[in-house]
């Protein structure tokens, strides 16, 4: 398998290229602020030919790229419905306490084709099969993408704004919720398997078994949390 990734734009957010191979047909996973270049170099370097957006959330961080990306290859994105009005309305999404000074020149809107995804739902997609969770927490309609163990590879979780390494995504802004964010890693992360490799919305890669005994919001759930847990960190978008 192949997961080629980069981060893009002003936010650093990770953009991932995911294929059984080189050669191959791809999925592009949350393609943010100026993510069409790297996407276009990781194509070419591999030889990809992409069949797919997925998108793990709707924050403009995340989507900024998916109209042309999806123009210029003529394919469709994935999105879970509570989050699909982010598209077109990405302020909406963020609220008022963070500025927008790039607004002008990003492509907000929908592509041509638009697909909403459904919580448990496997996704069959370029010869790969990706598992749908929603995760609510830090959008409403917030999800992950696992994918299992393969011959060359342990199994995989796109986690993101979930799940950082060290840390959880914030939950300050409009549709987010703390206890619906621990709830989510839970239901979503408790169950994985040590080896998954958390492949997250910003910063380095880490694992499930390294989270498990370093992040303290993985730990808490872990330990059973009553409802006075407090509030998620703000970190990342």
């Amino acid at each position: 398998m192949l997961i080629a990734g980069f981060p893009a734009g002003a936010w650093g957010t990770n953009c991932y290229l995911v294929a059984p191979a080189a050669g191959e047909e791809c999925v592009i996973i949350d393609p943010g602020h100026q993510a069409t270049e790297g996407v276009a170099e990781t194509v070419k370097k591999h030889h990809l030919k992409p069949v797919a957006v997925i998108l793990t959330h709707g924050h403009i961080d995340h989507v900024a790229s998916v109209v042309p990306l999806c123009g210029a290859h003529g394919i469709p994105a994935w999105i879970h419905p509570s989050d699909r009005y982010m598209m077109s309305d990405p302020e909406k999404g963020l609220g008022r306490s963070i500025g927008m000074p790039l607004m002008g020149e990003l492509t907000v809107g929908e592509p041509d084709d638009v697909k909403e995804l459904d919580d448990g739902a496997e996704l069959e997609l370029a010869g790969l099969r990706f598992g749908v969770a929603h995760a609510p927490g830090h959008t409403k309609g917030s999800v992950t993408f696992g994918l299992p163990e393969a011959a060359d590879i342990p199994p995989v979780l796109f986690s993101g704004d979930l799940l950082f390494a060290g840390s959880v995504g914030r939950s300050d802004l409009p549709g987010g919720d703390a206890a619906e964010l621990l709830d989510s890693l839970g239901r979503v992360c408790l169950p994985l398997d040590d080896s998954t490799v958390v492949l997250s919305g910003h910063g380095p890669q880490t694992t499930i078994g390294r989270e498990r005994t370093t992040n303290p919001y993985l730990r808490e759930v872990a330990a059973g949390y009553g409802s006075g847990h407090g509030a998620a960190p703000r970190r990342g978008m």
